[in-house]
């Protein structure tokens, strides 16, 4: 099965948009997929907003998208866009970093007045870097996620379903540019 990237562009400790992608990579992982996390927050700030590009940590960052069939990318919005954090990632990674990828863009935010930062504001992005295929998004409304006091997640029943849809999609995706290997004859 294919190589996934879950990339979290929240600068929250405690985000919802973290949270999210944690329960749709468990969701990957039992398609047998391979999911590998990258929260951007954990990378160093300095080398981050320097685009010190042969930092130790940026250059691993660099090197699972380089490693990834697929990528899911997370984000919450802010003024009609996707985080900042995020974006200073996106602007350190090579030009083409998404070339031959499968993309799962992904939104969280307070209101469906920005539902259109996916396609507007992510989407243009992630094309300009090379992605073979940016397969369509969703945007999730806070008020669809809920935290208890544990730490568990739980996604309201519409947006679960559509959320399941969207993840399969993706998965389809991967499979039809990453097929499995069919097994050779011996004999």
């Amino acid at each position: 099965m294919a190589r996934i990237l879950s990339v979290s562009g929240s600068p929250s400790a405690t985000s919802r948009t973290a949270r999210l992608l944690r329960h749709l990579d468990e969701h990957l992982r039992a398609q047998g997929h391979e999911v590998a996390v990258l929260d951007v927050r954990t990378l160093p700030a300095g080398p981050l907003l320097a685009a010190e590009f042969g930092h130790p940590e940026i250059v691993r960052a660099t090197r699972a998208f380089a490693q990834a069939d697929g990528v899911v990318i997370g984000t919450p919005v802010y003024k009609a866009a996707y985080s900042g954090l995020l974006k200073t990632l996106l602007d350190v990674l090579p030009q083409y970093a998404l070339a031959g990828k499968t993309v799962l863009p992904l939104a969280t935010g307070g209101s469906t007045a920005h539902v259109l930062a996916l396609d507007y504001a992510l989407r243009p992005v992630l094309t300009s870097m090379g992605a073979a295929h940016v397969v369509p998004g969703w945007f999730v409304v806070d008020k669809d996620l809920a935290v208890d006091p544990e730490g568990a997640l739980t996604i309201a029943p519409g947006t679960a379903e559509a959320l399941t849809q969207v993840t399969d999609t993706f998965a389809r995706a991967l499979h039809t540019a990453f097929p499995a290997p069919v097994p050779v004859p011996v004999g």
